[in-house]
């Protein structure tokens, strides 16, 4: 049954992360009755509100790209758009070679279009590394290449080590060498096959860039918190007259000849359309009985668990470096990979309560088990560590708290992009049905905002979304620090 040109009647969204919701709203803007199943107890999946001694803060994701426009324009939509900041600094620091270093400009996900780009965070070994790019033959990409590799072959393992790896585990909580380039930071596979010098590619995008003159912030916060864009959403969804289902897992999808039927729990529901916007291994799940081949590759996504370590000090107490925060290369054994000074970056952290600093803390990357079997008292004692070697820090907070994100990002290797248009293909098999969240074009969250979107659109019978997602993946950008 086809949902197109009859309207969308009863859709059923599985999942109540921001892609969800999103999705939620935009059905019912389209006219469409909407059922939102979520099995935790509460709505929002990464985006995390939370306080610390008084102070509102984020416990899950602190800021949103600004450039591209899906996440602001739903804050709006859902009444935040007073609330929209931008960060109050973004002059972040790499700690790297025994110390903070200002983080470098003129590059692109770490990748300077010049050596000079990258003095005084690279050796004189390393910057005359990437002087030698121009000199060498074309590097094939293939129909994808890992950004570590590829980068590593031009200009050297350096310029991966120290701010590539950085840049991008800050995103991906992953590992440079296995993270697609295609999918990852496609501008730059785009100037990796139309160059045979991949600084004259990445000088190409900055002279495009600086000719379209993009003036405004490039990252968004909301004041108490990004945690506060799905509790808004929800919000509207439930004033348009969706409903929300909190502790109601689905279990059981299965098609019937006039739709679908969803078990969740004791209820059993029946839908024109479904919407699955649940992480990979739930989709999977989800999938089997009606969509096998979807569901083996979806089961295939691996994903990294990470640990925010947020702590609040007396400001008297604690004096810190200036800027917002700093990030470390894994190449120097430290245990945190970022360090964000919230108090700093965010205006409204520190009008709450102008007597306390709030900063946090990242650990945790792509097969690192044996740091987040830590207890909390342990993370926040490394934290605690590194940010006295880092900054000299040595005071007692107030207090400490830890979030884990047990398999919170999914990883996006050498052929993600196939992976996704497979999983697509076989979902298209069946009408009434899509996909959308984090798994699929990009983990920030204008990204998840997109899916939805695309996959609201494709229920419709509206592929446009979807075939400009996977011609233009929505890149995931660093927030500065601490991500």
């Amino acid at each position: 049954m086809s949902t197109t040109g009859r309207g969308l009647g009863h859709v059923v969204v599985i999942g109540a992360g921001i892609a969800g919701l999103a999705a939620a709203h935009r059905l019912l803007a389209r006219g469409a009755r909407v059922t939102v199943l979520e099995a935790g107890d509460r709505v929002g999946g990464k985006l995390l509100p939370g306080e610390i001694a008084g102070v509102r803060v984020d416990l899950g994701a602190e800021s949103m790209l600004a450039r591209r426009p899906e996440a602001v324009t739903l804050a709006r939509e859902a009444g935040l758009g007073e609330s929209l900041q931008p960060p109050a600094t973004a002059t972040a620091s790499i700690w790297t070679r025994g110390a903070l270093r200002p983080m470098p400009k003129g590059h692109v996900m770490g990748v300077p279009g010049t050596a000079a780009a990258l003095s005084g965070v690279l050796s004189a070994e390393g910057l005359a590394r990437i002087e030698r790019d121009a000199d060498l033959p074309r590097t094939e990409t293939g129909d994808d290449v890992a950004v570590g590799e590829y980068v590593a072959a031009r200009l050297g393992r350096e310029v991966v080590d120290r701010l590539v790896e950085p840049l991008l585990g800050g995103v991906y909580a992953g590992d440079a060498y296995r993270i697609s380039m295609r999918s990852a930071v496609p501008q730059l596979f785009q100037a990796a096959r139309a160059h045979v010098s991949l600084t004259e590619g990445v000088r190409e995008i900055q002279a495009k860039a600086a000719a379209n003159q993009r003036t405004g912030p490039v990252f968004m916060g909301i004041a108490g918190g990004i945690g506060r864009l799905p509790l808004a959403v929800a919000e509207s969804v439930r004033a348009r007259g969706g409903e929300i289902l909190t502790g109601t897992p689905a279990h059981a999808l299965r098609r019937e000849p006039d739709g679908w039927r969803i078990t969740a729990g004791e209820r059993v529901l029946r839908a024109d359309a479904v919407v699955v916007a649940v992480p990979a291994p739930a989709a999977a799940r989800l999938l089997r009985a009606e969509a096998p081949g979807a569901a083996a590759e979806l089961a295939a996504v691996e994903y990294a668990s990470m640990a925010l370590v947020t702590l609040a000090y007396r400001r008297a107490d604690a004096r810190l470096p200036e800027g917002s925060g700093f990030l470390v290369p894994p190449v120097d054994g430290r245990t945190i990979k970022a360090s964000t000074f919230a108090s700093r970056k965010w205006g409204w952290i520190a009008e709450e309560d102008p007597d306390v600093l709030v900063l946090r803390t990242s650990v945790g990357r792509h097969g690192e088990t044996e740091i987040l079997g830590r207890d909390d008292a342990g993370l926040v004692e490394v934290s605690r560590h590194d940010l006295r070697e880092a900054t000299g820090l040595d005071a007692v907070p107030l207090e400490t708290r830890v979030t884990r994100w047990t398999d919170g990002l999914p990883q996006y290797p050498v052929g993600h992009h196939a992976r996704v248009a497979r999983v697509r293909e076989h979902v298209a098999k069946l009408p009434g049905l899509a996909v959308c969240g984090a798994q699929y074009d990009g983990v920030g969250i204008p990204a998840c905002i997109a899916s939805a979107y695309a996959a609201v659109d494709q229920l419709e019978g509206d592929d446009r979304g979807v075939r400009d997602l996977t011609a233009h993946p929505v890149q995931s950008l660093h927030g500065g620090a601490g991500e």
